[in-house]
């Protein structure tokens, strides 16, 4: 009798791998010496997703709940999601020797999000000693702040702990409420946000950054990503700035001007995927908790620790708006072309996107009785693998925490890497003749 193999192309590989850490993240993390309280099995599930999404969100206090050795497994879990598997796998065959293959090669593009197979392998390499760096410093920086408050062992392992937190987007602190306690303090401000922006950007950014130096010889998508994100950011903290200056449960408590501008700062650039706050989530006011959740859906870059559809998306999106309001043919940005291919990507991520958090949106109007804002800010959150909340998460029913549980799953891999893991790819033999249609 014959065994046949089952032959998984790239997609379904990383997401059945995907899921393996999750459930082995599960398992250590409901062992009785990973945690100080009793912890169900969807309460363990949720944080090891979240953790491995490199979320944020959290069901029970990381800081409380949880044993050291339960928070080394959160961080690692971190790591491991915000680095790749398929990197640390790639990392394991070079100390061995061995060679990479096509189909690895395929597999890790695709856990990437890179557009071609050259230079992939390089980009791993680079990929690890950009972030042990970048993190190693940071652990260094952030223990001159929490040393001295909270002793050697104390101070270096917070420090430790956020570094990798931070630059991962995942947005877990071993504090029952984040960063706040840090809200006027530059130290702690510029080196999170640092790292959370840095690791938001894209690691084939930090390398074409590295290689070339200029900014005039940067690709198209570098320069879309570090012109994009400048932008936004500033934008945000205008905005941010604008509508919580009065209000008396953020902004309005901080009495200098430069503390009202450190938590503006903050608060505008964390939703780009990174999770920690300075500020009480559930105390904004409306109109600003309506501008997070587009940051929060538009995320960060590709090839990045972070989620959401995209900063490159979301632009290619809006070109194509405009080119067709202009009526031109041809999407430009740069004096480069954008291919057809590329904006029915974008089309097809959005779309995709959308459906999946109205669906979930949909489902937890039914299950949970929280308000619809609040509601709708924890699933977008979770898509954009944020880790904000407005408070609702450890109340959630368990059909509720096992929705948010695919929706940041769905997050972290790309709705279009989960749809092509079940989807069979069709080729074109017959080209019909076309026929106009009314739309609009």
């Amino acid at each position: 009798m014959k065994l046949k193999y089952i032959r998984l192309d790239p997609s379904q590989l990383l997401v059945l791998v995907f899921l393996f850490f999750i459930t082995l993240g599960t398992i250590l993390l409901k062992f009785p010496f990973s945690t100080t309280n009793s912890v169900s099995w969807t309460n363990a599930l949720f944080t090891a997703t979240s953790a491995m999404t490199v979320t944020g969100l959290a069901v029970v206090d990381t800081g409380i709940d949880y044993t050291t050795f339960g928070q080394l497994v959160i961080l690692l879990l971190i790591q491991v999601g915000g680095l790749g598997i398929m990197s640390f796998a790639v990392l394991i065959f070079i100390m061995l020797g061995k060679k990479i293959g096509f189909k690895e090669r395929l597999i890790i593009q695709q856990a990437l999000n890179y557009t071609s197979l050259g230079g992939v392998i390089k980009l791993v390499k680079n990929l690890f000693i950009y972030s042990f760096t970048i993190e190693i410093i940071a652990m260094l920086i952030l223990a001159i702040r929490w040393v001295p408050e909270y002793g050697w062992g104390q101070g270096m392992y917070y420090s430790l702990f956020h570094s990798i937190s931070a630059f991962n987007n995942a947005g877990f602190s071993t504090w029952s409420d984040s960063l706040m306690g840090y809200v006027d303090d530059p130290l702690v401000n510029l080196v999170i946000t640092f790292l959370f922006i840095v690791g938001g950007i894209g690691f084939t950014v930090l390398s074409d950054i590295w290689q070339k130096r200029s900014f005039k010889k940067l690709s198209l998508h570098s320069k879309i990503m570090i012109g994009g994100t400048l932008v936004l950011n500033l934008l945000a903290m205008i905005i941010v700035f604008t509508l919580e200056f009065y209000n008396p449960n953020t902004l309005g408590t901080l009495s200098s001007l430069g503390d009202k501008l450190w938590a503006s700062y903050f608060q505008a650039v964390t939703p780009r995927t990174a999770g920690f706050n300075t500020l009480d989530i559930g105390s904004l006011h409306e109109s600003t908790i309506a501008f997070m959740l587009l940051l929060m859906f538009v995320g960060a870059g590709s090839a990045s620790t972070g989620g959401g559809i995209k900063l490159t998306t979301f632009v290619v999106i809006i070109l194509s708006v405009l080119t067709f309001l202009r009526q031109k043919r041809q999407v430009t940005i740069g004096n480069r072309a954008i291919r057809d291919m590329i904006i029915f990507r974008s089309l097809a991520i959005t779309t995709i996107s959308i459906f999946f958090v109205f669906l979930a949106v949909f489902i937890l109007n039914i299950t949970e009785s929280e308000p619809f804002l609040k509601i709708l800010f924890e699933i977008i959150s979770a898509f954009g693998t944020v880790g904000l909340s407005m408070g609702i998460t450890a109340d959630l029913s368990d059909i509720g925490k096992i929705i948010i549980v695919f929706i940041m799953f769905l997050g972290k891999i790309g709705p279009l890497t989960l749809a092509f893991s079940f989807a069979k790819p069709e080729q074109e033999k017959i080209r019909y003749p076309s026929e106009d249609i009314l739309t609009g």
